[in-house]
């Protein structure tokens, strides 16, 4: 059990590293969205499920919506510039 949670945190660890230095935004709120799942598993293991289900459902679920719609609000992801005559 001592080896998967030492796996988890660094993989939290690594996630959040990622998450700051990635320069692709899309890439970015991918690796946020492995972060918030990650973390989900961590509050399953230290037994609190309600904290696992809200960080499941918000930070991987709802948050990674409302970013991915953002970026495609500013048009910041290819493909979704309109031509303008």
């Amino acid at each position: 059990m001592i080896v998967l949670e030492i796996f988890l945190l660094l993989s939290l660890i690594f996630c959040a590293l990622g998450t700051v230095f990635t320069r692709n935004l899309l890439a970015s709120i991918v690796v946020f969205m492995a972060f918030s799942s990650i973390m989900a598993i961590v509050w399953l293991i230290l037994q609190s499920p309600d904290l696992a289900i809200t960080e499941a459902a918000v930070g991987a679920g709802v948050d990674t919506i409302l970013f991915v719609v953002t970026l495609k609000r500013i048009r910041a992801l290819k493909g979704t510039e309109r031509n303008e005559k």
